[in-house]
């Protein structure tokens, strides 16, 4: 056997459809999204317009099999679909990875056949947003504070309590719902719920003012007595904990993906203006201090799409993912907030004025961090994933 015959190349290049998916998705998010990004951002408006032009592109049901009505496309698409309009807007990229990777594909993944039918086809439509309920003002990265109620009262459980920072909370009709339906066991007691706002009792209360990410809606919801049937229980009694863990892993390859399109787009932005802007009678791109800006950040957003990518493949190929997973979520929105700072220190002052685009990138990014599991959460995932081999 000769040497050549045993080393394997990998291919890194994209295939044909993959390739399709990436220029339809590019285009849309050029002509549709990033002329109005701005507006939306000030305004706070969701863009009930462009979700709807997603929902006809097969954008919010990427996850989901062409048999309810979705995309029937995976984890690398769902990448490079976010990863482009993350470049226009990470505010609207947010709703298309939220609504697709939490909400949808928690039904998809868990629920029964009846709730699938009943929900799936509206969310991959796009008719209504659905939102993903696990935050509670005193549960955050400790998910075993929840404190949210699920009561059995025959064929029913009665749902009560609240959740904060949920996207989508006003504009989304349906939603997942993780509530205690057995104090004694801890986290072992969560359960999942799928529930729509029909169900009198559920509704949003508080709508948040938002540093960054202001077009994508963000609210409290309140449960007041609400009637949940029995047979919209997601899976058995105390699994809804473990079913948030294996979602927040899928989760987080869009997070990390949205994080490389908001960083790709900083990026892109630096080097246009460093072209186009002369100082001392040169170029920012002639000068060393610059050069080494745009060269570490290029190397930076590079690994950390290669990064991303790999975990979707992964994903798409049926294997785990939970230390990839974080690995990409932490690397890559580290490097976003890293590469948004970059773009305002190499446009100056004018990266402080909402004229350039950086100004709104440098807001947006620190979600990245928090949302899905903070970079702290992130190194302990991983630690104990890596002891644990």
């Amino acid at each position: 056997m000769s040497e050549n015959e045993y080393i394997s190349t990998p291919n890194f290049s994209l295939s044909d459809d993959l390739l399709a998916i990436k220029s339809l998705a590019e285009s849309f998010a050029n002509t549709e999204i990033r002329p109005y990004a701005l507006h939306y951002d000030e305004s706070q408006e969701f863009p009930h317009e462009i979700f709807a032009k997603l929902g006809e592109l097969g954008f919010l049901g990427i996850l989901v099999p062409t048999e309810y009505g979705g995309s029937g496309l995976g984890y690398q698409e769902y990448a490079i679909i976010v990863e482009a309009i993350a470049n226009a807007c990470p505010s609207i990229a947010l709703g298309v990875a939220a609504h697709n990777g939490l909400c949808t594909n928690h039904i998809l993944k868990f629920a029964n056949e009846e709730v699938k039918q009943k929900y799936i086809p509206r969310l991959a439509k796009g008719e209504t947003m659905g939102a993903w309920g696990l935050t509670e003002p005193s549960a955050g990265s400790d998910a075993g504070g929840t404190q949210t109620t699920a009561i059995r009262d025959g064929d029913y459980y009665i749902l009560n309590g609240s959740k904060n920072f949920i996207t989508h909370g006003n504009v989304g009709d349906i939603a997942v719902i993780m509530a205690v339906t057995d104090s004694s066991k801890g986290k072992k007691g969560i359960s999942a719920f799928a529930i729509d706002k029909s169900m009198p009792g559920f509704y949003a209360s508080k709508k948040e003012n938002k540093l960054g990410m202001r077009c994508s809606d963000t609210a409290s919801l309140t449960f007041d007595n609400v009637r949940v049937p029995a047979s919209h229980l997601i899976g058995n009694e105390g699994e809804g904990f473990i079913q948030a863990l294996q979602i927040l892993d899928g989760g987080r390859i869009s997070i990390a993906a949205l994080s490389v399109g908001l960083a790709q787009g900083a990026f892109d932005a630096s080097l246009k203006y460093s072209v186009e802007r002369k100082q001392f009678n040169m170029r920012l791109a002639d000068m060393q201090g610059i050069q080494f800006k745009l060269a570490k950040m290029a190397m930076e957003i590079e690994a950390s799409r290669l990064l991303t990518m790999k975990t979707a493949w992964m994903k798409d190929n049926g294997e785990a993912i939970t230390l990839q997973a974080s690995q990409a979520k932490y690397y890559a929105s580290e490097i976003a907030v890293r590469a948004a700072e970059e773009s305002v220190q190499i446009h100056g002052g004018y990266g402080y004025i909402k004229e350039y685009p950086v100004e709104k990138y440098y807001r947006d990014v620190k979600l990245l961090t928090i949302g899905e599991g903070t970079s702290e959460i992130q190194k302990l995932v991983m630690a104990r994933q890596i002891l644990n081999a």
